[in-house]
Formats: C-alpha cells, sequence, structure tokens
C-alpha cells in the first residue's frame, strides 16, 4: 500500500456495493487517481488512473478470517504505457486502445 500511495498520492477508493451474507462481505470499489509519483518502479506518467475492484471478506466470530481481491489490472496499467493492445485487440477495443 505504502508503494501505491507514493506512486498515485491522491488515490480514492468509493465503495459501489457491499454485500453482506453468511460469513462473507463483498466490496465492489471504484479507484481513481494519478500516477504522479514514484513507488511502484513505473516512471511517473500523470495519467488519470479509474479501475473496479472487488473485495471479498470472511469474517469469523467478529473478525477477518480470509481476504480476496480481484483488481482491474488492465485499467491499472494500460494509461501507465505498461501493457499495449495487439493490433488485432486494437480492432476488438478501439475505445480502451487509445
Amino acid at each position: 500500500m505504502t508503494m501505491g500511495i507514493k506512486a498515485v498520492p491522491d488515490w480514492h477508493e468509493t465503495i459501489e456495493d457491499i454485500i453482506a451474507e453468511g460469513d462473507k462481505v463483498w466490496v465492489r470499489l471504484a479507484y481513481t487517481g494519478t500516477h504522479t509519483g514514484e513507488g511502484v518502479g513505473l516512471i511517473p506518467t500523470g495519467n488519470k488512473i479509474t479501475a473496479m475492484a472487488v473485495d471479498i471478506y470472511r469474517i469469523v466470530n467478529g473478525k477477518l478470517a480470509e481476504y480476496w481481491n480481484v483488481t482491474d489490472r488492465l485499467a491499472l496499467l494500460k494509461p501507465q504505457g505498461v501493457i499495449e493492445y495487439t493490433e488485432k485487440g486494437k480492432k476488438l477495443f478501439p475505445e480502451d486502445a487509445k
């Protein structure tokens, strides 16, 4: 987390949904920020970041027992120039390929 905050000091998370059932809690998050600092091994680009994630927590006796996270890493890395679409990808996803 410390490296991420150094790289994106204006990092913001918005809870979009929370679903709780049994011993599990699902949280859907929207991430935003601007890549202005170093900290994750990338030269700062000044580019905006927008991504979605889902966190799943398993609670036992009121304490966190397990945690899982699924983050749209493509949305985090593509604006930084780390990932580029192939020619086929650019045709399939023209809006994302910009």
